[in-house]
């Protein structure tokens, strides 16, 4: 199973900002941070926002943060929010599909893929590794993340 890239951002700004909780965050920091392209964290900061996510504040002080505790931000769903589709092999365009038997196992294999991202929080997520401000400095702040 492979994710693709906007789910991958999408994950790491729910990352940065669970470290530093109800406090906000500008996209540009973020960007900066994890040396990735702000529009690109602009498309996948509106999808959060949109769906629940993040909490956007506008105006000059204005940010991104969570918009609920990470302790309640399932990762197995966010995966599905984010993905577009799992479809590991393009069986409906091939012949041998409606006798192939390799159809059932990799379904199989999602919904295991899947089982397993579902039993992890983004708390969860966080605290399995370690410290994270020893790898990530916001650019011109005076404080680690």
């Amino acid at each position: 199973m492979r994710l693709t890239r906007y789910t991958d951002y999408a994950m790491r700004v729910l990352l940065y900002l669970a470290r530093q909780p109800g406090q906000l965050s500008s996209i540009a920091a973020i960007a900066r941070a994890y040396g990735v392209s702000q529009n690109h964290l602009m498309k996948v900061v509106s999808d959060l926002a949109n769906a629940g996510y993040l909490q956007s504040v506008r105006g000059r002080n204005g940010g991104i943060r969570l918009a609920r505790p990470a302790s309640e931000i399932n990762v197995g769903a966010l995966v599905r929010h984010m993905e577009d589709g799992f479809d590991l092999v393009d069986c409906g365009s091939c012949v041998i599909a409606p006798a192939c038997g390799f159809t059932g196992v990799l379904d199989e294999a999602l919904e295991a893929f899947l089982a397993v991202l579902d039993r992890y929080s983004l708390a969860d997520v966080l605290a399995r590794k370690g410290d994270f401000s020893k790898l990530l400095f916001c650019e011109g702040a005076s404080t680690r993340i």
